[in-house]
């Protein structure tokens, strides 16, 4: 139901896009948010953003260097990444909630798309 896309390797310090969309559906009075799973490490929090983009949270491991955003017209929910590090590796998935504003938690959020790597490595 969601479709993540943008990762890839990039260096230490470099930047990446990811995005989400929904085909077909419409999230536009739900919460979305990110997640990211390392390997060998549980899926943790990294943001999330209200239905209507005017509430945003972020992990600490993040803040100031991510920014969450959505495109209601355009059904897309963006991760901008910036000052990466080797340690944000891993597989970012896009959630959406079952309401409109997010929690860190991931059982709050009920719809999941497949996950885009992500490497950070030189």
């Amino acid at each position: 139901q969601l479709q993540a896309s943008g990762g890839g390797l990039v260096q230490p310090g470099g930047s990446l896009r990811l995005s989400c969309v929904a085909p077909g559906r419409t999230f536009s009075n739900n919460a979305m948010a990110w997640f990211r799973q390392a390997p060998g490490k549980e899926r943790e929090f990294v943001a999330h953003i209200s239905w209507g983009g005017g509430t945003t949270n972020y992990a600490d491991s993040v803040k100031g260097r991510f920014t969450i955003s959505r495109d209601i017209g355009k059904n897309t929910v963006y991760l901008q990444m910036s000052s990466l590090r080797p340690e944000d590796t891993g597989v970012y998935y896009c959630a959406a909630a079952r309401r409109p504003y997010g929690t860190r938690e991931s059982a709050d959020f009920g719809f999941w798309g497949q996950g885009t790597q992500v490497t950070v490595s030189s």
